[in-house]
C-alpha cells in the first residue's frame, strides 16, 4: 500500500470519527431540547390546569355612593359566579370555597349564574355535597342568585334547597334595621332569551317607588349592560359568564378568547356613566378549555359606604 493510500485511509477514518462526533452532538442536543420542551410543556399544563384554576383570589372593593342608607354603611357583599362544577371545581374544592366565604362574614351573598357545567353528569353524591356547601354559606341578610345560560331545573332545585332566593327578572327590597332599603334586581339569562329587563325593573313603575333608591343589579351575561342602563338607572351591576377570558395577555387588558354574551364587556371592571360594572372571573372554567392563564378564579367582596 502506497503512502498516498495510507494517508487517504487515515483521512477517511478521521472524517468518519468527526462525522460520528457531530452526529453524537446533534443527537445529544436534540434529546436535551426534547426533554426541555417536555418539561416546559408539563409545567405549563400543570400550572394552567391545576394551579391557576384552583388558587382562588379575593378582589376587595369599596363602593361609595351617597344614595346608600346610613344603615348599610360597612355592609359586605360577596359575589361569586360560574362554579361550573365538573370542570376544575369538584367536591374537594367546595370546602375551600365555603371557608373563604364564611371567614369574611358577608351580609349578602350574590351568585351570578352557571353552577354546574353543561357537559358534566352529576352523581347523587355530587348533588348532595354541592347543596350542603351552598346551604352552609352564611350571610346575615340573605343569599340570592340568578340563572345562567347553563343552569337547569335541577340547578334551581339545588338553589332552593340551599336557601338561595332565585330572582327571575324580579326584584327584592333589602332591609337592614329600619324601613330604608336598597333595591336588588336579578335578571335571567340573555343567551337563553329569558331576560326581561322591564319586568326586572318593575319596581320603578309603582307609584310609591323611590327614584333615588340605591340599586344593585345581578346579570349573567355582561353584554346586556347597555340595554339596561339605556332604559333604567342602576348603581352597581354584577355579572359573570365571561370568566374574564380564562386566558389573558399580561400587562394588557385583553383576552383572545371571548364568549358570546361577553364580547363587549369581559374585563373585571368598567365605569359606564353612573354605573359601576364588575365582572367576576368565576371559579370554574369553560368545559371546552379547562385551563386558566394569568386569570385566576376570583370572588368579589364589596363594602358599601355613603361617605
Amino acid at each position: 500500500m502506497t503512502r498516498e493510500e495510507i494517508n487517504k485511509d487515515k483521512q477517511n477514518e478521521i472524517f468518519k470519527a468527526e462525522n460520528k462526533e457531530k452526529t453524537k452532538k446533534i443527537i445529544e442536543k436534540f434529546v436535551k431540547t426534547t426533554i426541555f420542551i417536555i418539561i416546559i410543556g408539563v409545567a405549563f399544563f400543570s400550572y394552567t390546569t391545576y394551579v391557576s384554576t384552583t388558587k382562588i383570589s379575593i378582589r376587595e372593593y369599596r363602593i361609595t355612593n351617597k344614595k346608600i342608607p346610613n344603615e348599610f354603611n360597612g355592609i359586605k357583599i360577596l359575589q361569586f359566579s360560574d362554579l361550573h362544577y365538573g370542570t376544575t371545581m369538584f367536591d374537594e374544592n367546595l370546602k375551600s370555597i365555603k371557608k373563604i366565604i364564611n371567614e369574611r362574614k358577608p351580609d349578602l351573598i350574590l351568585y351570578t349564574g352557571d353552577l354546574i357545567d353543561k357537559d358534566y353528569k352529576m352523581t347523587t353524591k355530587d348533588t348532595e355535597n354541592l347543596t350542603k356547601t351552598l346551604r352552609t354559606l352564611n350571610a346575615t341578610i340573605g343569599k340570592y342568585t340568578i340563572l345562567g345560560d347553563e343552569d337547569t331545573d335541577k340547578v334551581s332545585t339545588i338553589y332552593n334547597q340551599a336557601d338561595f332566593i332565585i330572582l327571575k327578572n324580579e326584584y327584592d327590597l333589602i332591609y337592614k334595621d329600619n324601613n330604608n332599603p336598597i333595591l336588588l334586581i336579578g335578571l335571567s339569562s340573555l343567551l337563553n332569551n329569558q331576560q326581561d329587563i322591564e319586568s326586572g325593573y318593575s319596581y320603578f313603575n309603582q307609584e310609591s317607588h323611590n327614584s333615588n333608591i340605591y340599586t344593585i343589579t345581578m346579570i349573567h351575561e355582561p353584554d346586556s349592560t347597555n340595554d339596561i342602563i339605556n332604559s333604567y338607572n342602576t348603581d352597581l351591576l354584577l355579572a359573570g359568564h365571561s370568566h374574564n377570558g380564562n386566558i389573558r395577555i399580561p400587562f394588557l387588558k385583553y383576552s383572545p378568547f371571548k364568549k358570546n354574551g361577553a364580547k363587549k364587556y369581559d374585563q373585571d371592571y368598567y365605569k359606564i356613566r353612573n354605573t359601576k360594572l364588575f365582572i367576576s372571573s368565576g371559579l370554574g372554567t369553560n368545559s371546552s378549555s379547562g385551563i386558566r392563564l394569568f386569570c385566576r378564579p376570583t370572588m368579589n367582596l364589596f363594602r358599601l359606604s355613603n361617605k
